[in-house]
């Protein structure tokens, strides 16, 4: 039979699980005892983990280098930990594993007057609606062979770091904070013992962080500091405020930031919101800014007196996408007029930033680069397929093949022999795996292996039990049934509409982009698919009947267009109110439990005639219910992560 390993492995990690279980009767039942856990722990001892692949890249928002070792760079990923490579980009090296409390990494830099210095702020600043929240600041001396967390752990998401270019004891970081709440520790940081300590030199409000942060190649007492009111909601993505209330925007340190001023010369007067910044040693007159706010004003800005007055250069199409999940400027530091913003694409401008031209990296949604300040043709950049580096100015990319850091949403395996692996995954395509390499080989090695399987990037991809040549795949909300032998699929849309750009309160499906896709272990052709109803197929989706109510608590406050107060961010990633999990029970039909993103659980045992609303108590409201297990052993008992 087809076995479900996990639902959301990998984005799913950003929402803190805790284990429960319920009886049908509605009575909650405590959390396991830790003395379980550790039996269970006890038991399993002598297994280890082993890597099956696949080994293409994922969303990487932080890299960085030293001109002292031009073959050496270090990538962050979002959700795989810190990776360096010494020879180009050809091989990649895990070196945070041990070390790290979080695999979510928002900052790297290597010390300027010490290559062996490397600092590393947790948490990615792409405050995606499943991001994982940073642990703090680590620190290498040994250039990455070993690691020490020095502070700032209630931080949030560290953004930035930037290291004093003769000093490897001086660092500031900029600390978003708490993606999800307001917190009084957010705003810049600074240590001069290495980050034994630090000290809170910058802060505006408990709703606005730092998000960015330069120091002037030449006086690196002159800071300047990007401060964004960004908040997540489940619902939501809330990125900027009035300039007028000087809290986010554009700051100004003259002495190592002991004191700071806000600089507003030439910039936006209404709305500001997210902003990144770039100084090159070419020229530290010349300061860029990337600055969300209300068109036509939204775009490039640039100051050629030290951050005094600025003015809009540019607002070309395409170069403030998203600004929540890009906004990236770097100027070359041997050519300010050299510049290049990492968006959904990448563009290069050679004229300071008035026009630019787009150029290929081997991934779109970009976010970071780092250049070589000796030979700016040597460069490492990165995207949501990974990291790569090229060494002729960009005309030519080591590949993202050789870096196993893939987001993937949830895993599913079939009951071949031996079996394969099943996942969607983030900004790429559904994929399969084989749990070892086929007797047939592939002459493409292991990457010949790799199948996609109908559906896209969001998954699942659920292998049908007994008939493994059939997947049932899902699309953002699009349920498909993919035949491996001929390679196409079929899709049955259950009612679908476009997620994107909508009020989910206004689509009779409100479907979100990782739609729950089970087979009943009773009968393979009968299949549950789950909007904020669960759906039912026995013909592999050519008919579909609805076997619910509502089983979400449905606040219409929690209904919107999902962007605020400048940019909509509408890709039905913040639907709410839908479900996330639907299993039966393997031990009796017609016992069915659902788990919503608002905070319900939900069981039927009937096969949908009538549903019980058996969410413990004591729940914290409104949270996720990402993973529902029913028990092998009785029909009355499912464990949930929430």
């Amino acid at each position: 039979m087809s076995c479900k390993v996990s639902r959301c492995v990998g984005s799913g990690a950003a929402v803190a699980a805790s284990l429960a279980f319920a009886f049908l009767h509605g009575t909650p039942i405590s959390v396991e005892a830790q003395e379980e856990v550790s039996a269970v722990e006890k038991t399993f001892s002598d297994l280890g983990y082993r890597n099956v692949g696949p080994s293409r890249g994922g969303r990487v928002t932080a890299v960085a280098g030293h001109p002292a070792h031009p073959l050496t760079f270090y990538m962050g990923a979002t959700g795989g930990g810190v990776w360096k490579t010494e020879d180009y980009g050809t091989t990649w090296s895990p070196i945070s594993d041990g070390y790290f409390e979080t695999g979510s990494i928002g900052s790297i830099r290597v010390a300027p007057s010490d290559p062996s210095v490397v600092y590393v702020g947790t948490g990615s600043d792409g405050i995606r609606s499943n991001v994982i929240i940073g642990r703090g600041l680590y620190y290498s001396d040994d250039a990455g062979m070993t690691w020490e967390r020095r502070g700032l752990v209630g931080m949030g998401q560290l953004g930035a770091v930037e290291v004093h270019p003769d000093n490897p004891d001086v660092a500031y970081v900029a600390a978003l904070g708490n993606p999800w709440a307001k917190s009084s520790d957010r705003g810049v940081y600074r240590t001069r013992d290495a980050g034994e300590s630090w000290e809170q030199v910058l802060f505006t409000s408990d709703s606005v962080g730092a998000i960015d942060l330069e120091l002037n190649p030449a006086n690196p007492d002159e800071i300047y500091a990007g401060m964004w009111m960004g908040r997540r909601q489940p619902w939501t993505i809330i990125s900027g405020m009035e300039a007028s209330s000087q809290e986010d925007g554009i700051w100004k340190s003259t002495d190592g930031g002991d004191t700071w001023e806000y600089k507003s010369g030439g910039l936006p007067a209404g709305l500001i919101g997210k902003t990144d910044l770039s100084v090159s040693a070419d020229m530290p007159n010349r300061v860029y800014a990337l600055v969300e706010t209300t068109d036509p004003d939204e775009g490039l800005y640039r100051s050629d007196d030290f951050g005094e007055n600025w003015e809009l250069i540019s607002n070309q199409r395409g170069i403030m996408n998203r600004p929540f999940y890009y906004t990236n400027v770097t100027a070359d530091p041997s050519d300010a007029d050299h510049v290049y913003i990492n968006n959904e694409g990448y563009y290069e401008s050679t004229d300071g930033g008035t026009t630019f031209e787009r150029r290929q990296t081997p991934h779109g949604d970009n976010h970071d680069t780092w250049i070589n300040p000796e030979n700016p043709l040597i460069q490492v950049q990165s995207n949501d397929g990974g990291a790569n580096v090229t060494l002729d100015g960009g005309k030519t990319w080591s590949t993202q093949f050789n870096q196993p850091t893939a987001e993937l949403y949830q895993v599913d395996v079939d009951d071949q022999f031996p079996y394969w692996l099943y996942a969607g995954q983030q900004d790429n395509t559904t994929i399969r795996v084989p749990s070892n390499p086929p007797g047939t080989g592939s002459q493409g090695g292991h990457q010949g292996n790799w199948e996609a399987v109908g559906g896209c990037e969001t998954g699942p991809a659920v292998p049908k039990p007994g008939d493994p040549t059939i997947v049932y795949s899902n699309c953002k909300g699009r349920f498909g049934r993919y035949n491996q032998i001929t390679g196409q699929e079929k899709q049955y849309y259950v009612g679908f509409q476009n997620l994107y750009g909508r009020n989910p309160a206004n689509l009779n499906y409100r479907f979100q982009r990782v739609v729950p896709i089970e087979v009943s272990p009773h009968d393979p052709s009968t299949v549950y698919h789950g909007s904020q109803f669960v759906h039912k197929t026995t013909d592999e989706g050519v008919t579909w009947e609805q076997i619910s109510p509502d089983l979400t608590a449905f606040r219409p406050e929690r209904q919107m267009v999902s962007g605020s107060p400048i940019t909509r961010d509408i890709t039905g990633e913040e639907h709410y109110s839908v479900l996330y999990a639907i299993e039966e029970s393997p031990v009796t039909p017609g016992v069915i439990w659902s788990g919503s993103n608002d905070g319900l659980v939900q069981v039927t045992r009937d096969g949908g005639q009538t549903w019980t609303n058996v969410t413990p108590t004591d729940m914290p409201q409104e949270g996720r219910v990402q993973t529902i297990d029913p028990s092998a052993h009785s029909a009355g008992k499912a464990y949930f992560a929430y």
